[in-house]
């Protein structure tokens, strides 16, 4: 480590303690700053409680189930409110998979495997995947089949409901940063009240996030009562305190100086409203849509002689030069469900966008209207199973984990209507929640802030890093980027 990262690690731990210190002076023990900051792999990830201090005895960090588990041991601030591969084999080791987080309902690979098998918690382990069991919707338009099964429970009739049931396996997401979300998890099955209306969006926000916990204490915490009315409300209110983003940078440095508006507090002051520069044309106020839709980092593109040390110079202008990438650069979106075949814009083959043309919501990064889209990641890298090229290469770059693959039939081509096609999926999407075929592979994008401190990505953590990430988004959509330019990329994504 260079002199200038050992200054400024020291700089931000000294600064860090004494926020904690001043702000927990004269709290109870189970009380916590408002600020709290962790180092992660490129500099320390923060979040901020806006409406005052932690406070431990909120039902978020309770166990209210029979398994031993709260929200907390799946949303962790060390790991930007997701959790991480890294730390849970430490928490594996540390209690010999007696951590309630391993609980055999969904936190190994299937529900017969015992704590004490590490290979049976592999995907876990190493991915940091958790097992979501759907059924397969009684209406669906098509017929599935597990043509691999690695672990043996890709398809089960439930013994308590007679329901098929289709095991696939998702990375958390984030319990920071919700009042940007346009859609709730990845599937969006938690979005009972649809977040598209401006005058409807808090009220239905909270309801559907309400149902999201009472549903996760149901079934990952295998309670046999539901939690208060009371609780929700206290989890709710607790999650929608919380915003997280990256708040220094290892070689930039605090991510908030020099005109720059990273950080957390100013994330919490970013106006939002649901279509707000929505890229498809939806925006309330008729305005156009912007593909200039980070601007976090501006100031940093301008020569100036501060910072006085060259190398954070640098750093600061190859971030200033992603974000320039992220808004700017052209790539070629086509075969993307949700897109091309979206007959709102016409379904074209192919047309040309950017990185904001899916992630349009300014300075937060996901879609403000819900676009669920299948961009690819879950289609089979089996031999003979990927017809499109750009997606096969894309594909290629990733550290996929094994997974289930499922056959798909009874479906028509969503881009050449009237044509039969079977698909191979390891992740139906929300296909699984609404039994249509237009909705294969389909998950939504998540919000982007904090990416560094909860790799890996995608929602089945198929990219190990950010530079498997941006591989294959190079490849998928044909954007020819040199490795200066990845690398740029790569910097932005982790000051975000």
């Amino acid at each position: 480590m260079n002199n200038f990262r050992v200054l400024l690690v020291l700089t931000v731990a000294v600064t860090m303690s004494g926020l904690w210190r001043t702000a927990a002076a004269d709290e109870p023990p189970n009380r916590s700053p408002a600020l709290q900051a962790f180092p992660d792999a490129t500099g320390w990830i923060a979040t901020l409680k806006v409406d005052g201090p932690i406070d431990r005895s909120n039902p978020f960090f309770q166990s209210l189930g029979i398994n031993g588990r709260s929200c907390a041991t799946c949303h962790e601030a060390s790991q930007g409110m997701s959790i991480t591969p890294a730390a849970v084999r430490l928490r594996y080791l540390a209690t010999r998979g007696r951590d309630p987080l391993f609980a055999s309902v969904d936190g190994a690979n299937c529900a017969n495997v015992q704590p004490s098998n590490r290979a049976g918690h592999s995907l876990l382990l190493n991915h940091g995947l958790i097992r979501i069991a759907l059924a397969v919707p009684a209406n669906a338009e098509f017929s599935i089949s597990a043509v691999r099964d690695p672990y043996g429970c890709a398809l089960q009739v439930d013994p308590g409901t007679g329901l098929l049931t289709a095991s696939v396996y998702r990375r958390p997401l984030p319990t920071a940063n919700l009042g940007f979300l346009s859609s709730v998890m990845w599937d969006t099955r938690e979005t009972a009240a649809p977040l598209a209306t401006g005058n409807t969006f808090a009220a239905n926000l909270r309801a559907d996030l309400m149902h999201q916990a009472l549903d996760a204490t149901l079934g990952h915490a295998q309670a046999t009562v539901a939690p208060t009315d009371a609780q929700l409300n206290a989890i709710v209110d607790f999650e929608l305190a919380l915003f997280t983003a990256q708040a220094v940078d290892n070689d930039a440095g605090f991510l908030n100086v020099g005109n720059a508006l990273g950080g957390p507090a100013h994330l919490a002051q970013q106006i939002y409203y649901p279509g707000i520069n929505d890229s498809l044309g939806a925006e309330p106020t008729g305005a156009a849509f912007s593909p200039t839709t980070i601007q976090l980092f501006g100031a940093w593109a301008q020569p100036t002689r501060a910072p006085y040390v060259p190398a954070q110079r640098r750093a600061r202008a190859d971030i200033a030069a992603g974000e320039k990438i992220f808004n700017t650069f052209p790539l070629t979106i086509a075969d993307v469900r949700g897109l091309n075949d979206n007959g709102a814009i016409g379904r074209p083959t192919s047309f040309v966008g950017t990185c904001t043309s899916c992630h349009d919501a300014p300075n937060v990064g996901d879609h403000s209207l819900p676009l669920p889209l299948d961009i690819g990641t879950s289609h089979s890298t089996m031999p003979g199973t990927e017809s499109d090229p750009a997606i096969a290469a894309a594909l290629a770059e990733l550290s996929a984990p094994e997974l289930p693959v499922f056959l798909i039939q009874g479906c028509a081509n969503p881009f050449n209507p009237g044509q039969p096609a079977s698909f191979y999926t390891s992740d139906p999407g929300k296909a699984l929640v609404t039994g249509h075929c237009s909705d294969f592979n389909r998950v939504k994008g998540p919000v982007l802030r904090g990416l560094a401190a909860r790799a890996p990505y995608f929602h089945n953590g198929a990219a190990a890093d950010l530079e498997e990430l941006v591989s294959f988004y190079n490849q998928r959509f044909q954007m020819g980027l040199t490795d200066v330019q990845k690398r740029q990329l790569i910097a932005f994504l982790n000051a975000l």
